[in-house]
């Protein structure tokens, strides 16, 4: 709530939601903003559900800057009717995993992590178990 509070008070557009559901616990509405900056604590701090922002930009490199522009890679998700040029973009995002035409998925067989303030290396599959192993090289002149 502090979150999207702070976002409307700097001039974010709430567009759906941003309600506090009354009850026990701490729920909140279902809630899409709009025209946020990055003056706002929702452009720099992770928005769990169910809070969304929606951006609007002109094209692929401004879509690409601004997903990079964030502290946190977890994962991202592009889609077009082109997949050549989805996973061209896909490639060029700084996120740990990358679903091309689908908003996310995964298995136990996959590796799971992000990059930068989105974690440390990766679980899962292989590459996790990797993650809990301590590898030795020995060289020897022989």
């Amino acid at each position: 709530m502090e979150q999207i509070q702070d976002a409307v008070d700097k001039g974010a557009t709430v567009l759906t939601g941003g309600r506090r559901i009354e009850g026990p616990g701490a729920f909140v509405e279902p809630t899409v903003l709009t025209g946020v900056t990055p003056q706002m604590r929702a452009f720099h701090e992770e928005l769990f559900g169910p809070a969304a922002v929606v951006y609007k930009v002109a094209d692929a490199d401004e879509a690409v800057a601004l997903a990079n522009s964030s502290a946190f890679g977890l994962g991202g998700a592009v889609f077009s009717r082109d997949e050549d040029r989805a996973l061209e973009v896909g490639n060029r995002l700084d996120v740990g995993m990358v679903w091309i035409n689908r908003p996310e998925g995964g298995g136990p067989e996959l590796p799971f992590g992000g990059t930068k303030r989105s974690g440390i290396g990766r679980e899962l599959g292989p590459l996790g178990v990797d993650e809990f192993v301590n590898k030795k090289l020995i060289h020897t002149s022989t």
